[in-house]
């Protein structure tokens, strides 16, 4: 490890879910209001068939002024991205300020961004990234293939004086990195990587940071230098952070200007959902982003619909919502118990009491759109008679089917739990509920010292971007200790599977393995929602720099190069 000690194995895991587990089921949204002078569809959904509210209206794109930017929490740690920990508001401020080598388009495509070009040998072990030329970092450094190289190699824990955490197990599969030219980066696999562009730096998280960063042992995490839209100018934590527009930004709108069209952006943390809500209604901040169904179906529609914000509402390859079980500790290492417990919930009358019934119901862990997806891969079916009876021979043989559920600690997140608890109490299953932090939450779960815990993870894209999660044994971010031949198999298959259709075929596999074992009790696809003041406009974003539409997914955050106020 860097900086000269060695830190205990559990403080290292603690750190390494941190920094890349998507957040812990919060704010579920509890019977949040539904409008009955909806503009286009069910609760907030028009956003998935329309698009942002307001934005036909709009015009043409204006220059100047500032976004104020309402984020659902601080970011612990900073942004030394490799030892980041960055959940999705901190994913916000890294896509402002980095930029990455690969994005998704709309169809899922990951198209070159700061690359050019990248192309595979014919047995996808050796990857070739050609670079973009003559872009800058904000301090005037250009980007060269040997920086890029550092950066690959900080993220998977081989660049002397930067410390790694999940990425060194994400990224393990590399060999080999080289510099082979100015501008072209060689990167070779241990065992064909068919999906290595879902990797190459197209999460937020891998954004490129420039040399003098990547070499401050001081101030790495506190003084960003990338090549994105925005130049970090301060960051006063738990308060706000504020960055300028990039007036050297490598991408040009349409007037022939660089992106963006604001001239400067402040993030606030505003942890509290309703003061975020208040916030955008009194126009504090003028802009926003939830995923409480509650305040999405609510205060949030009826706000459009009076004109008074504009807002996108979309699933587009977002988180499954569920309940992870510990299969390594009684009752869930019995199958049958497992079974039990999926069916004995009425998830669709809980999503209806906590989420207005927004949501997409789940059976497995892919979103629909999403290689993989599988519209009934044989998830058990609601049939509370049938998992009393599993329950009841599983106490007749001795064991306790009573167990505790970790939730975090917030109102909303709590009355999912008691009514999860109030379903399992019908089925002959007493369920303790333990609410706590939700740093705490994420350290037992690590540590294993869990039974069941509500959980939100798994975001759309390539589904090998799941393969840490889900393989095993011995996998420190395998939460829920499963060790699954049949999903090992599949997994090590689709990640060097080249033809589409096989790779398809094998994901659908792999979601009717889930349902079969019942590894987790699947939830809803989160929704996801940006709320912007009446007069801010451009929440996807322009056109790729290859001309394809951007992707629509909310989950892992969005650009701001395209946002404009009339």
């Amino acid at each position: 490890m860097s900086h000269g000690h060695r830190r205990s194995h559990r403080s290292v895991l603690v750190r390494l879910a941190v920094a890349l587990v998507a957040l812990v089921l919060v704010a579920s949204a509890c019977g949040g209001k539904s409008s009955s002078s909806n503009k286009g569809g069910k609760s907030g959904f028009e956003g998935q068939k329309s698009g942002e509210s307001g934005l036909a209206d709009a015009g043409k794109p204006k220059r100047g002024g500032k976004i104020v930017y309402g984020l659902e929490a601080e970011t612990g740690g900073g942004y030394c991205l490799a030892e980041g920990q960055l959940a999705i508001s901190g994913i916000m401020v890294a896509r402002a300020l980095y930029d990455t080598l690969t994005v998704p388009n709309a169809a899922g495509v990951y198209t070159p961004y700061l690359a050019q070009s990248y192309s595979h040998s014919p047995d996808y072990k050796s990857w070739d990234i050609v670079l973009r030329p003559n872009i800058k970092f904000h301090d005037g450094s250009p980007l060269t293939a040997q920086v890029v190289k550092n950066n690959l190699d900080a993220y998977r824990g081989k660049y002397p004086g930067r410390s790694s955490l999940l990425f060194q197990f994400v990224l393990n599969n590399i060999d080999t990195t080289a510099a082979t030219g100015p501008l072209t980066v060689r990167v070779t696999m241990k065992k064909p990587w068919v999906a290595f562009p879902a990797y190459m730096f197209s999460s937020g998280r891998l954004g490129i940071m420039a040399q003098a960063q990547l070499d401050d042992k001081e101030g790495c995490a506190t003084k960003p230098i990338g090549t994105g839209p925005f130049k970090f100018v301060s960051w006063q934590p738990n308060v706000s952070l504020k960055a300028n527009a990039n007036p050297d930004y490598w991408q040009i709108a349409p007037d022939g200007k660089p992106y963006p069209y604001v001239n400067s952006v402040e993030f606030r943390p505003i942890p509290e959902g309703a003061q975020r809500v208040n916030s955008i209604q009194s126009g504090n901040i003028n802009m926003m982003h939830t995923l409480s169904a509650e305040d999405i179906s609510g205060t949030l529609t009826d706000l459009r619909n009076q004109d008074k914000i504009n807002m996108y509402v979309t699933q587009d390859k977002t988180e499954v919502a569920y309940t992870m079980l510990n299969s390594a500790r009684p009752p869930f290492n019995d199958e049958n118990m497992r079974r039990a417990f999926a069916m004995g919930g009425n998830r669709q009358e809980i999503n209806q009491i906590t989420n207005n019934g927004l949501p997409t119901v789940a059976d497995g862990p892919f979103a629909p759109g999403n290689v993989g997806y599988v519209k009934d891969p044989g998830f058990p079916k609601y049939n509370p008679t049938e998992a009393k009876r599993l329950v009841d021979a599983y106490r007749s043989g001795g064991g306790n089917p009573d167990f505790v559920l970790n939730s975090a600690n917030d109102p909303q997140t709590v009355r999912l739990a008691e009514l999860i608890q109030q379903d399992a109490k019908k089925i002959g299953i007493n369920v303790k509920i333990n609410s706590e932090e939700q740093a705490k939450l994420i350290s037992d779960s690590i540590g294993g010292s869990f039974q069941a815990v509500t959980w939100r993870n798994h975001p759309g894209g390539d589904p090998d971007t799941q393969y840490v999660w889900w393989y095993g044994p011995s996998n420190p971010v395998n939460f829920g200790r499963f060790n699954d031949p049949v999903i090992n198999q599949l997994l090590d298959q689709g990640r060097s599977e080249p033809d589409e259709a096989k790779r398809a075929k094998i994901y659908e596999d792999l979601n009717r393995e889930f349902a079969k074992k019942v590894w987790n009790v699947w939830g809803w696809f989160a929704p996801w929602a940006v709320a912007e003041g009446p007069n801010v406009h451009g929440i996807i974003g322009p056109k790729l720099p290859d001309g394809s539409l951007p992707s629509t997914q909310l989950a892992v955050g969005h650009t701001l190069i395209g946002v404009w106020i009339s």
